[in-house]
């Protein structure tokens, strides 16, 4: 597992919580961010975003292992000269100097879009924790961190090789994996005791969804459909000598569906054939040959093998899967609620040096009309975690637990002590992840041994 050093010694000696104090509405010197009193270092910026520029490419074809150059504005001289030794396509044009800087610019901004909203989502919901008195342990992280670790490299050698690829330390794992026990507690205490649901609710609920726990009644069928009223009528002629239906298929029918099943199709409801067809059906008797019945499709010919009767759960049948929907229904409205306070109070109070806004800013983009960091997602600027929803384009690799990954952070949700009820669970509101919280990175490959702590093993 390697050598145990206390999480804040690790913190310490790396660069994942260095930050600076500063007082006032303006960004201190040798910062790029400020969230309250709190500001974020440019050295911390510098080192996130050299660790994104590796995760982006490690993904790139051609890219040489630990030759990563992280785009250097506002020229960019390092980053189109790496560019310029990049083997070139049979038959294609090498860049010139000015489409090789827009590429560097532009890799540029979506990485410190990135990584600013990494870091300023983190400093929102580090802060919200302290005033809610919610703690994560050295020990507490710790387990987690080796726990994820255990699972995403199963041997130590690939642990390190990840470390000497990736630009991250351990100190930035263990930091994003705390992030993550401080968003399942903090998600925890939003929810707490908004899950307690009355039997008049239950009730109500019922009365009004009794459709939703009913099953209607179904018919299995054999059956044989024809382009020509001929071939129809001869099919009816061959079953009732006694012809196996399987046999009458196999000849006549033209439905290449039923046909490879035999003929049979079962489990068929109300509403759900052409109406000549469907009406047929359930006017029909068990054991009765029907047919030909002329549809669009040609001409039918079956009979009702199987009558399933509906079936009505009652109230009390329903009861648990109920109580479990408005239990997470109450929940996710808590969490909503949160989230909108949440964003408004952190973005109010986050000041962004020149260069470096985002819509997390409130000197930044307005978050409804801007487009930065979005990442493919339609969730809120700067919302904390969530579960169950869409997480931005996090790439298998990049350490997650952090503001923007599926951690169980405020946003979605909660768990409601089992799985999302039969019925439909309500959807979480916005359905997916925030922007700006994906760590740095999004759009790289997965290393080898699997993704680091931190991270969801095995997906984004």
């Amino acid at each position: 597992m390697g050598i145990r050093v206390p999480l804040l010694a690790l913190l310490a000696a790396g660069l994942a919580l260095a930050a600076l104090t500063g007082c006032g509405n303006s960004v201190p010197k040798g910062a790029v961010a400020k969230v309250g009193d709190t500001a974020i270092s440019k050295p911390m910026f510098d080192h996130w975003l050299a660790a994104a520029a590796r995760q982006q490419a490690s993904g790139q074809p051609g890219q040489p292992p630990g030759q990563t150059v992280v785009p250097d504005p506002p020229n960019f001289t390092n980053c189109i000269a790496a560019k310029e030794r990049l083997p070139v396509p049979k038959g294609a044009a090498r860049p010139s100097a000015t489409q090789l800087r827009a590429q560097c610019k532009q890799q540029y901004t979506g990485l410190r879009d990135q990584t600013m909203q990494f870091l300023i989502s983190a400093q929102w919901l580090t802060q919200e924790a302290k005033a809610k008195g919610v703690t994560a342990t050295d020990a507490q992280v710790r387990r987690a961190f080796e726990q994820q670790k255990k699972q995403a490299f199963p041997k130590q050698k690939d642990y390190l090789k990840f470390l000497r690829t990736s630009g991250r330390t351990e100190a930035d794992l263990l930091y994003q994996v705390k992030l993550s026990v401080l968003t399942n507690e903090l998600q925890a205490k939003i929810v707490q005791n908004k899950g307690t649901v009355s039997n008049a609710a239950i009730s109500d609920y019922y009365n009004k969804n009794k459709s939703r726990f009913a099953q209607p009644e179904s018919r299995d069928l054999e059956v044989v459909l024809t382009k020509k009223v001929d071939d129809a009528n001869k099919a009816v002629a061959e079953l009732k000598k006694g012809t196996a239906f399987k046999d009458v298929v196999k000849k006549y029918s033209v439905d290449s569906a039923s046909k490879s099943q035999g003929g049979k199709l079962p489990g068929v409801t109300r509403g759900t054939q052409e109406k000549a067809f469907d009406t047929a059906i359930f006017s029909a008797k068990k054991g009765q040959l029907q047919g030909p019945v002329k549809t669009q499709f040609g001409y039918y010919v079956f009979e009702v093998t199987k009558i399933t009767t509906a079936t009505q759960q009652s109230l009390a049948q329903a009861t648990d899967t109920i109580r479990n929907l408005l239990k997470s229904q109450s929940q996710q409205t808590a969490l909503n609620n949160f989230v909108k306070d949440f964003q408004k109070r952190y973005r109010d109070k986050t000041v962004c040096a020149k260069g470096f806004t985002t819509s997390q800013c409130s000197n930044g983009p307005n978050p409804q009309s801007s487009t930065q960091g979005a990442q493919g997602t339609s969730g809120p600027s700067g919302a904390p975690p969530t579960r169950g929803g869409t997480t931005p384009a996090t790439p298998q690799g990049a350490p997650g637990g952090v503001p923007g990954t599926p951690q169980g952070a405020p946003g979605s949700v909660p768990p409601s002590g089992g799985a999302a009820p039969q019925g439909g669970a309500p959807p979480a509101s916005g359905g997916a992840a925030p922007q700006g919280g994906a760590p740095p990175g999004a759009g790289g490959a997965a290393p080898q041994g699997g993704a680091p702590p931190g991270a969801t093993p095995g997906g984004p």
